[in-house]
């Protein structure tokens, strides 16, 4: 099968930053479906694994983690879907990835697709959507069709997971959303998704914050450059606030957080399939409730840009708008060419 990876981190601009290779179609395991894959999405955590994380035998990895496709086997212990559905999911950080024409992913990760989504559509949000409703439910603890009266803080709003953060928010909660953005592009994205007020970054943010909740935000999303905005969310968050970040920002003193019994927590999406959690499934289960949300005209898909097919190439400049730090929305590519 056809595959695109990595055998060295290389700055993105190098042709074989990315480079195309047969691969060997692999084999589902007991748990596993084989799935023929037919859209893919770009995310932050390929470029950091192409960048940071190269293997150390001179073997070639193969990246990507948001995928739509359609079954085409099944392990023995797996009984939900059979060859042929069409499907969506974002895999497991330690196993092979979704750039490749087939892909090996544990059942209990996967739901079926949107009915009411194309392939590029449905590929832009699986790992985001697993993301932000694990950061707003279960990191967060915001009550479903609750938090009236309550605030919720996203900087970085603009990205993949913001973009359907602030949907969830604003679908399945009473939370006032206040969203970060600088250029009239991403403040426009912002408020079309959902978002109650629009905030600019580039300015003091607690200030701008502090002056719609004057008690101060209960819960803050920050999803980039966490240590850059450090102080000015520590200022704007409510005593007995929560604040949950998602990057790997430099070191930040959560000493500051203690005159206000405030909570720190970290969302990492990969931490259920790669500690086999016992609730591991609850990921497909999630998936499943967004899918009905989208056919159902809830959400909406956070696609972007469509980069064509899922090329070496494509792929390269995918990473690199990325690396810019100024996509909006999601990145996808569809189909092999």
């Amino acid at each position: 099968m056809k595959a695109i990876g990595f055998r060295e981190s290389l700055p993105v601009d190098h042709p074989e930053a990315l480079i195309e290779f047969d691969a060997p179609v692999p084999e589902p395991g007991p748990q596993d479906l084989r799935v023929a894959v037919r859209a893919v999405a770009v995310n932050p955590v390929d470029t950091k694994i192409r960048r940071h994380a190269a293997p150390t035998d001179g073997a070639r990895r193969i990246l990507g983690w948001d995928a739509v496709g359609i079954v085409d086997a099944v392990g023995s212990e797996v009984s939900i879907f059979k060859p042929g559905d069409r499907v969506w999911y974002a895999g497991a950080l330690d196993r092979p990835g979704c750039n490749a024409e087939f892909q090996c992913v544990d059942a209990r990760l996967v739901s079926h697709a949107p009915h009411t989504l194309s392939d590029p559509e449905a590929a832009a949000l699986p790992l985001t959507a697993i993301t932000a409703w694990e950061l707003l439910f279960d990191r967060l603890g915001v009550p479903r069709g609750g938090a009236s009266g309550r605030h919720l803080l996203v900087t970085g709003a603009a990205g993949g997971v913001g973009s359907i953060l602030i949907q969830l928010a604003h679908a399945m909660t009473r939370l006032t959303v206040l969203a970060t953005a600088s250029r009239e592009q991403s403040r426009d994205w912002l408020q079309l998704l959902g978002a109650n007020r629009v905030l600019d970054h580039t300015q003091p943010l607690a200030a701008q914050a502090l002056a719609i909740a004057p008690a101060g935000v209960e819960y803050i999303a920050s999803l980039t450059h966490t240590d850059q905005h450090y102080l000015q969310l520590v200022e704007a968050l409510a005593p007995e606030g929560h604040l949950a970040l998602i990057d790997d920002p430099e070191p930040i003193d959560v000493r500051l957080l203690k005159r206000k019994s405030a909570s720190l927590h970290w969302e990492f999406m990969f931490t259920r399939s790669m500690f086999n959690t016992p609730d591991i499934g609850a990921q497909g289960a999630l998936l499943q409730n967004v899918a009905e949300r989208v056919d159902a005209g809830e959400l909406r898909s956070t696609l972007g840009q469509h980069f064509g097919t899922i090329n070496a190439d494509n792929l390269r400049r995918a990473h690199a708008l990325l690396e810019s730090g100024r996509a909006v929305g999601k990145i996808v590519l569809e189909g092999f060419g």
